[in-house]
Parts: C-alpha cells; structure tokens; sequence
C-alpha cells in the first residue's frame, strides 16, 4: 500500500467519524410547531397591558398592606389607590375578553364541516346560480325574438 492510498484510508476515516460526532451531537435549538394558533394583536395587546396593570396593582396592594401593618402614614392613600388599581385592573381584564369577542365576531370563527350554516350557504349559493341561469337562458330567447317560433313565416 502507498503513501496516496493510506492518506485516503485515513481521510476517509476522518470523515466517517466526523460525521458521526455530527450525528451523536444534540442540537441547542429544537423548533416545535405551537399547539395553539397564535392570539390575533389586538388581543394580544389588550392582554398584555392587562398583565401589567395587575402586576402593578399587586404591586401596589402588597405596598398598601405592608404600610398598614408598619403604621405608616402612607397606608391609608395606598389602601385608596389600590382600590382605584383594582377598578382599572378589572378594567383590563374585562378589556381582553370583550376584544377577543368583537375580533372572533368580526373575523369569523373556525367552521365546522358538518356546520348547518355551511349547508344553508351551499343552498342559497345553488339557488342563485339556478335563477341566473334561467335568467340568461330568458334573456337569450327574448333576444332571437323568439316566442318559441320555428320559422319566420
């Protein structure tokens, strides 16, 4: 055996193992596809400003709390801010759900196949298309000024 052919031997052997040090390797970043479709934006915004309005109201009512419990002065506005958080918190909750419901009722929700809407669409779309048809087909007629005449005698 030459020198050229154990340099090859021993590229390819190199190779061969790179490849498998490549394959036993984990990957770091393992893309899964969502389970749930993503929130529309509005939504999504709405939600998390309401996020943040609560966090900031428990915030606030832990502060108000552990004046309370200090004597400080500051515990009675804390107490009243935290009541007026606490409307504004709801506020945002409130806000999430009743924009979830508008974006669903004006884009739509997902259609079940076997949905009876579905089916009444089919028909008024069927029905439509019958009445052109025959409108046509009228129109037609009128035009080669046909009142069922088979000659022009």
């Amino acid at each position: 055996m030459g020198t050229a052919e154990r340099r090859r031997t021993t590229g390819d052997e190199h190779e061969t193992s790179r490849r498998q040090s490549d394959e036993d390797r984990r990957e770091l970043w393992i893309e899964e596809p969502a389970r749930r479709r993503r929130l529309p934006d509005p939504v999504r915004t709405a939600a998390v400003r309401a996020v943040i309005i609560v966090a900031l109201t428990l915030i606030q009512a832990m502060t108000a709390f552990l004046c309370a419990l200090a004597g400080s002065w500051l515990s009675f506005p804390m107490v009243l801010s935290s009541v007026a958080s606490t409307v504004v918190a709801t506020w945002g909750v409130l806000d999430v759900w009743v924009t979830r419901q508008v974006w669903n009722q004006r884009h739509g929700v997902v259609s079940v196949p076997s949905s009876t809407a579905r089916q009444l669409r089919r028909e008024r779309r069927r029905s439509r298309r019958q009445a052109r048809t025959a409108a046509r087909s009228e129109e037609r007629i009128r035009r080669r000024g046909g009142a069922g005449q088979l000659s022009h005698s």
